[in-house]
C-alpha cells in the first residue's frame, strides 16, 4: 500500500509517521505537490474549510478521503470514490504520536473509499467503523466525550481548589478518579455509576448544593445541577418497574 497524505500539518505528518512504522508506503504533500502514481488513495487533512478547495485538484478515479470529523464525505463531490477517515483521538503533533491500538476510526464514503480507510485503519491496529448517519451528530458526540470531559475535570478542579487543594495540584488529584471512571464506562456508562446520586442518598447531594452556593461557586453549582438531573433521569429510565432510585428493596417487598 502507498498512501499520500496532502497536508502536512500536526495530523499529517503524525499519520504519515505512523503509517510509515506500520509499513506503508507514504508521500506527504504540500498544496501544489502532485500525488505520486503509486498511490493507492489520498488522505486529506488539511482544515476543514479547505478540503473542498484541496479536492479539485485530485486525478480522476483517485480513491480520496478527508480526516474531519464534522464534514460529510460529499463535500469531495464531485469526486469519486470518495469518502471520510476520522481517527477518534487527538493528534498533538510528531513529537507525541498517539497509541492508536484499538482507537475507533471512523469511516464513511464511496464503497472504495470506506474499503481503502478500513484497510489504513486495520494496518495502523485501529478498530475501524463505519458511521453512515448524520456527521454533525457524530462529531458532537466527539466533541462531549473528549473535549467536554477536559471541561468537567476543570470546573471539578476549581471546587476542590475552593475546599483549601492548591490549585496547582487539583487536576492531577482528580484525574485518577476520572481516567477510572471513564474506562469502567466503557461497556455501560450506567452500570458503572457510583456515588450520591447512584444511591439515592438526596441528603449528601443536598449538601453538596448548599457548599456551592454558599462559596459562591454558581457555574459550577449550574453545572453540579444539570449532571444530577440527567444522571437522575438515566437511572430512573433503567430502573425494573416498581423500583425506585435510590431503594434497596428486592421486587415485591
Amino acid at each position: 500500500m502507498h498512501v499520500a497524505i496532502l497536508g502536512p500539518g500536526r495530523l499529517g505528518r503524525s499519520l504519515a509517521i505512523l503509517l510509515e512504522q506500520a509499513g506503508v508506503g507514504v508521500s506527504l504533500l504540500g498544496r501544489d505537490t502532485p500525488i505520486p502514481p503509486a498511490a493507492d488513495g489520498v488522505l486529506l487533512t488539511v482544515p476543514d474549510d479547505a478540503i473542498a478547495e484541496a479536492s479539485r485538484g485530485l486525478p480522476p478515479g483517485l480513491i480520496a478521503l478527508h480526516t474531519s470529523g464534522a464534514t460529510a464525505f460529499e463535500v469531495l463531490r464531485p469526486h469519486r470514490p470518495a469518502g471520510s477517515f476520522h481517527p477518534l483521538m487527538t493528534f498533538p503533533g510528531p513529537h507525541a504520536l498517539p497509541d492508536l491500538a484499538g482507537v475507533p476510526a471512523a469511516l464513511a464514503g464511496d464503497p472504495k473509499a470506506v474499503s481503502l480507510g478500513d484497510d489504513i485503519a486495520k494496518r495502523l491496529g485501529m478498530r475501524p467503523i463505519v458511521v453512515p448517519g448524520d456527521r454533525r451528530l457524530y462529531h458532537a458526540a466527539a466533541v462531549m466525550a473528549g473535549n467536554f470531559a477536559t471541561v468537567l475535570l476543570a470546573e471539578a478542579s476549581a471546587i476542590l481548589t475552593a475546599a483549601g487543594v492548591p490549585a496547582d495540584d487539583a487536576p492531577g488529584i482528580l484525574a485518577p478518579l476520572a481516567l477510572r471512571s471513564l474506562a469502567n464506562a466503557g461497556d455501560d456508562p450506567m452500570a458503572s455509576l457510583t456515588g450520591p446520586v447512584a444511591r439515592g442518598d438526596h441528603a449528601v447531594i443536598a449538601a453538596h448544593r448548599q457548599a456551592l452556593a454558599e462559596f459562591g461557586l454558581l457555574d459550577q453549582l449550574g453545572i453540579y445541577e444539570a449532571l444530577t438531573r440527567r444522571a437522575e433521569a438515566l437511572i430512573r429510565a433503567k430502573e425494573p418497574v416498581g423500583e425506585t432510585l435510590g431503594s434497596n428493596k428486592s421486587p415485591g417487598k
